[in-house]
């Protein structure tokens, strides 16, 4: 049976994505038990399945990457100490300052440069000596791939340098890799090869791998002893989860494959709006699922107008801030949308 298409294009973000008829085939057949006895066969496979895909020893199903990226920094920190992180990086842009609220745990953020990375030198600048004036620097996160910088992708090179930077001054590396697939995939690599200098990865499943929900934490087995706990304390210890986990095996299994597609649609997209007089296209082709488009200066409408525009067409797209769209690409947009979402904003901003 094939996949059933949505009544509307949605290109808001990748998040928006269904799961498959397979995902919903192995859900509603998945064994279960009680996850946080351990007990479901179902979750205890997909862990050890992203595991083993990343390189690492051990993984944890979690609802969601903001809860994953808060349970990684508080395994790896304590109350009062110091993270590194980028100044325009997911965790500390879009996760409602979870990890000072609930952690006290104080973010030193660094300029994100336009491919996504912190400079190597303001890394080690940032380093706290150890002395009683000063928080206990314990964890620098980096982000695979970087939503806000385009979608742009970090080489295992630039991560191992972090890495050892980290480990020289005795602290760990958290890779937020959301959508580290989408990195591999971009980069023609093996995904262990981006994350094998982390010391705990959180990957996504709910995004362009079309999984309903969770994300899965990965790291040694010490870690991730401690990090259920820490689940657990944040309200993340789900009971017969397996039905959710079915869709992430079948996620990992099946849908990376389809993100070149992703990828190429992409850069098809910024090809077509990039022609279209009043839009303005960041430098380059994507490298990945995103677009990012910024209204002229000649435009009289802003973007959320646009958009509202746009939507009449059945067409849904991101407003990033008055002047600015990010279109996304996934499982869900074909060839066919890609032309629709072209043609409808050469519509509108001629009209």
């Amino acid at each position: 049976m094939p996949d059933k298409k949505m009544p509307w294009i949605d290109f808001r973000s990748d998040t928006v994505t269904w799961p498959t008829v397979k995902m919903r085939q192995a859900m509603a057949a998945a064994d279960v038990g009680d996850d946080v006895y351990g007990e479901d066969s179902t979750v205890i496979r997909l862990e050890e399945l992203s595991a083993e895909r990343l390189g690492k020893e051990a993984g944890l199903f979690i609802p969601s990457g903001t809860m994953g990226n808060l349970v990684a920094v508080l395994t790896h920190c304590g109350r009062g100490d110091e993270v590194i992180l980028g100044d325009i990086s997911h965790t500390f842009v879009y996760e409602a300052g979870g990890i000072s609220a609930l952690g006290g745990i104080f973010p030193h953020t660094l300029p994100n440069q336009p491919d996504g990375s912190l400079r190597l030198d303001d890394i080690k600048d940032a380093i706290r000596m150890d002395n009683v004036h000063f928080p206990k620097t314990r964890l620098v996160i980096l982000e695979n791939t970087h939503n806000r910088c385009g979608g742009a992708v970090l080489d295992a090179a630039y991560t191992s340098k972090v890495a050892e930077i980290a480990h020289q001054a005795g602290f760990s590396l958290h890779l937020d890799g959301a959508r580290i697939f989408n990195a591999a995939v971009a980069l023609g690599v093996d995904v262990k090869t981006l994350t094998q200098p982390a010391d705990s990865i959180t990957f996504c499943l709910s995004k362009a791998l079309c999984a309903p929900v969770g994300s899965v934490l990965c790291g040694s087995a010490e870690f991730i002893h401690q990090a259920r706990r820490i689940r657990k304390q944040v309200g993340g210890g789900m009971r017969q989860a397996g039905i959710l986990a079915a869709a992430g095996i079948i996620a990992i299994q099946e849908m990376v494959d389809q993100l070149a597609a992703d990828h190429l649609r992409a850069r098809r997209l910024a090809e077509g709006l990039s022609d279209i007089p009043g839009l303005l296209l960041d430098d380059g082709p994507p490298l990945t699922n995103m677009v990012y488009v910024n209204l002229g200066g000649d435009v009289k409408r802003n973007a959320a107008e646009v958009a509202e525009a746009i939507q009449k067409q059945g067409i849904r797209v991101g407003v990033i801030n008055p002047r600015r769209f990010r279109l996304v690409t996934h499982y869900w947009i074909d060839d066919e949308a890609v032309e629709k979402v072209i043609k409808a904003f050469q519509a509108v901003l001629k009209a």
